[in-house]
């Protein structure tokens, strides 16, 4: 039983709105943590983050939204000065927020290369930087867990500009782990495979293709967002104070199954 071994500790879930983040937080919120929601100032995306913590509470849980977009300095000092306030510290960030808009090479440009850079690399660097400082300056340790992607290990004819994002997300925790280890903060990435969410459910609506991926996968079925979140719960509990600067592959088998 899990129940309840976040208790008192307050988490941080960048893009939790929807999918991936949206699950992570809830089974957040399960384990006992306070969880901020945090959502980007898109049409819509308001009411994903109000719902979510609607059901969090409803259960039992606590949680609050803030709007922030993550690529966005300013904004990104803004959730962390709320978060400052109204919780007092922070224990748990899970950088999730990222975009996958699928392009081919050569109709990619330079503004869709900067925005899936900035969102991805760049808002897990600003998060990771505030969010350190205030686990630094408590004194009480705390996990970094950065949703990398099976993508940062094999190319994507459609991802050009979002296999760099993910490989230097993977990259990045690991030097953050050796920074900030010796303040207690460990560092860790998330690798998901072919994870069933609103960036890939277009793609899986065309004939053959979901058919294809799940043959590929050892257990038979693409992931769904549940499965990335208990990786997530795992890293962010006690169980796994002693492993940073690693990567955890939720992919069903798939990276090992590729030859």
């Amino acid at each position: 039983m899990t129940e309840g071994r976040l208790k008192g500790k307050v988490a941080v879930v960048t893009g939790s709105g929807r999918g991936i983040g949206r699950a992570v937080a809830e089974r957040l919120a399960q384990d006992g943590a306070l969880v901020v929601v945090n959502f980007p100032g898109e049409p819509g995306e308001a009411d994903h983050a109000a719902s979510l913590v609607e059901e969090i509470r409803r259960a039992g849980g606590e949680a609050w939204p803030v709007e922030a977009d993550v690529s966005q300095a300013d904004q990104v000092a803004r959730l962390f000065d709320r978060v400052a306030a109204d919780a007092g510290y922070v224990d748990i960030l899970v950088n999730n927020a990222g975009i996958c808009p699928f392009q081919d090479w050569w109709g990619m440009t330079e503004a869709l290369w900067d925005r899936v850079a900035a969102v991805n690399l760049k808002g897990t660097f600003l998060c990771s930087h505030r969010a350190s400082r205030m686990m630094r300056d408590r004194g009480a340790g705390g996990r970094i867990i950065s949703l990398s992607s099976i993508s940062a290990l094999v190319g994507g004819a459609l991802q050009t500009h979002y296999t760099p994002t993910k490989a230097g997300v993977r990259s990045l925790m690991q030097s953050l782990a050796i920074v900030l280890g010796p303040y207690g903060i460990t560092c860790n990435s998330v690798m998901p495979g072919s994870i069933l969410t609103d960036i890939n459910r277009a793609h899986y609506e065309e004939p053959g293709l979901r058919a294809r991926d799940e043959a590929r996968i050892p257990v038979g079925r693409l992931g769904q967002p549940r499965d990335v979140a208990g990786a997530v719960a795992f890293l962010a509990s006690d169980e796994a104070a002693y492993i940073t600067g690693a990567d955890i592959l939720v992919d069903g088998g798939l990276f090992v199954n590729l030859q």
